[in-house]
């Protein structure tokens, strides 16, 4: 990885100035991620990072996945570390300092997985190499215009090699004894047995690129046909066969494998789950710590509810039988009643954005709307949100799943809390329009798992809570406390897996349901991320609430959090420190 001349005299011990070395680090950085985001195409068109013919290039590869890509990719890592080790922290403003962080902590990542790669499953379920090829394909790769369309198809000329990539990695990992559980390859063949079924030109890669055409005022309805009929004898010819291959491996290897769940059962089984761990939520609690921090808040929030689902006139039975019993009794009586519950969900939007200014002055720019789930995701989506666009042509969006026959409305405030506002819409769109922070940081180049976007999105949740947002919808509440039990859960069913010889069925008698389970299993740590997320910035708010007394302001804290943006709980803990300091001063 090469550095500016300026850097690498700085690596030398040259003097300069503390402005000219600030300098220096934010040169050398932008490089790094340059190298990161140009190194993985995939990322690259997600990101839109490049523009010209540098992004046009990239739009038209995949991201490799060979021995050889990941090798020189931890090499860099490696060497960026090293350079970043002789870096003076002291010449760094508070913000450099956080970016220097953020850094190293994902590129140490990046280098401590290396022992653990056959610990990560090729074909899974969730995360596996068939599912994201075709989802990034499908849903992620843009088709504005008749250029995207070209690039598309260069890319499906490119599946086949990575798929095969892809077998040769997982029969070496097999050929060591790693095998996914019995249950996990089962599901994998169905998906594979999905997706090969109904031949090439009903096929999704196929499919999504003609509806997505259709919208082009570039490409003529001659042209379109002729695309599409490029992509089917690609899907045909070297897709289907590529894939038909991956499910031949699946099943060779399906009377080999055990309904054992976790990672406990394979070599070093217990240094991949402690990473896994530290990595997903960015501390260093043991394993034993978190289940036991799950057992503590599973207790704590059942007997709350208990009290409030007593208050309803709901006595009878355990905790999850009478929330059933909840969701139940209030369902709506409308023949659709997807239309009023759009406009709920738009309300309680505006309301909360209305209540929001007790406790935030920062608030994004973009706007937020609710969407209703495309239908032919709507079955198997869960409630999510999307970004708003750079350029302010897209709000940001909280997607809702309304497939019926029954809706989730128990937990509709919480959804909007948690997803919209103050939640997941604050923390991206904020990080997204803060020109205070660097592109990389900006764009979350250096990922640092799902504590700090999860845990401030539950954080949300509670901050509503805290605030009365629920008095007088005794109902919301009980949403809230079962949309917080279910992340306390969590924490006892990953850790019961991974590290407690957990089944499958244990998992789902403790009240997971099977599939959330299946996802554990394959990401290990990363369900842990959301309650441990929160409970670190609860403490981290109490601890600048003490250190301040009356000078602490939740507003100013709320700026703190979220304008750092994306970071370790490490790093946000050093910068809460700082801040503390500063107000202090």
């Amino acid at each position: 990885m090469q550095t500016s001349t300026r850097f690498i005299a700085l690596l030398a011990g040259a003097s300069f100035s503390l402005a000219a070395q600030a300098a220096s680090f934010d040169a050398w950085a932008d490089k790094v991620a340059d190298a990161k985001v140009r190194s993985d195409p995939e990322q690259a068109t997600q990101k839109q990072y490049f523009s010209g013919k540098e992004q046009d290039q990239l739009d038209r590869a995949l991201t490799p996945n060979t021995p050889e890509y990941r090798k020189a990719e931890v090499a860099k890592a490696k060497a960026a570390l090293k350079q970043l080790e002789a870096i003076d922290q002291k010449a760094l403003t508070p913000q450099q300092r956080a970016s220097a962080a953020a850094i190293a902590w994902n590129l140490q990542g990046a280098v401590d997985a290396v022992a653990f790669e056959d610990h990560q499953f090729v074909f899974n379920q969730f995360t596996g190499l068939h599912v994201q090829i075709v989802n990034f394909l499908s849903q992620q790769h843009p088709i504005r215009d008749q250029r995207d369309v070209e690039n598309y198809l260069a890319r499906l000329k490119s599946v086949a090699g990575k798929i095969d990539t892809g077998i040769a990695r997982a029969q070496g990992a097999a050929s060591r004894g790693f095998l996914m559980p019995t249950f996990i390859t089962q599901s994998s063949i169905g998906q594979l047995d999905r997706f090969l079924d109904g031949g090439a030109d009903k096929n999704v890669l196929v499919a999504s690129l003609a509806q997505r055409m259709a919208a082009l005022k570039d490409v003529s309805p001659e042209q379109q046909a002729k695309f599409t009929a490029e992509a089917t004898a690609t899907v045909k010819q070297a897709i289907l066969p590529a894939f038909e291959r991956t499910r031949t491996l699946l099943k060779e290897q399906l009377p080999r494998t055990t309904a054992d769940a976790g990672l406990w059962r394979l070599p070093n089984g217990d240094k991949a789950y402690a990473l896994a761990l530290r990595r997903m939520t960015t501390t260093d609690y043991t394993p034993q710590q978190i289940h036991d921090i799950g057992l503590k808040e599973v207790a704590r929030i059942e007997k709350e509810m208990d009290g409030l689902l007593v208050s309803l006139g709901y006595k009878d039975g355990g905790i999850k039988e009478r929330m059933v019993k909840l969701e139940a009794d209030s369902q709506p009586k409308e023949a659709d009643p997807r239309p009023a519950m759009l406009a709920r969900y738009d309300a309680l939007m505006r309301d909360a954005e209305a209540r929001a200014k007790d406790l935030f002055d920062v608030t994004p720019k973009a706007p937020v709307v609710v969407k209703r789930e495309p239908a032919f995701t709507e079955k198997t989506a869960a409630a999510h949100y999307s970004a708003p666009a750079k350029d302010g042509t897209l709000p940001g969006v909280f997607w809702a799943p309304m497939p019926g026959p029954d809706f989730r409305i128990v937990g509709m405030r919480t959804l909007v809390y948690h997803e919209a506002v103050p939640g997941h819409h604050f923390q991206i769109a904020l990080q997204q329009e803060n020109n205070g922070l660097p592109r990389y940081r900006r764009d979350r180049v250096f990922g640092s798992g799902s504590a700090y976007v999860e845990g401030w999105a539950l954080y949300a949740e509670q901050l509503a809570a805290e605030n009365k947002w629920y008095d007088g919808d005794t109902v919301g509440r009980l949403g809230q406390l079962d949309a917080e039990l279910f992340r306390a859960k969590r924490l006892v069913v990953d850790t019961g897996l991974h590290a407690m010889k957990w089944t499958r069925q244990q998992g789902i008698d403790y009240g997971i349901p099977a599939s959330e389970v299946e996802r554990y299993v394959v990401m290990p740590g990363q369900a842990c991320a959301y309650k441990i997320g929160m409970l670190r910035i609860l403490d981290l708010r109490a601890k600048a609430e003490k250190a301040l007394g009356d000078k602490f302001s939740i507003k100013a804290f709320h700026n703190t959090v979220l304008q750092t943006g994306d970071v370790p709980l490490s790093v946000l803990e050093k910068v809460v420190d700082e801040w503390i300091a500063t107000q202090k001063g």
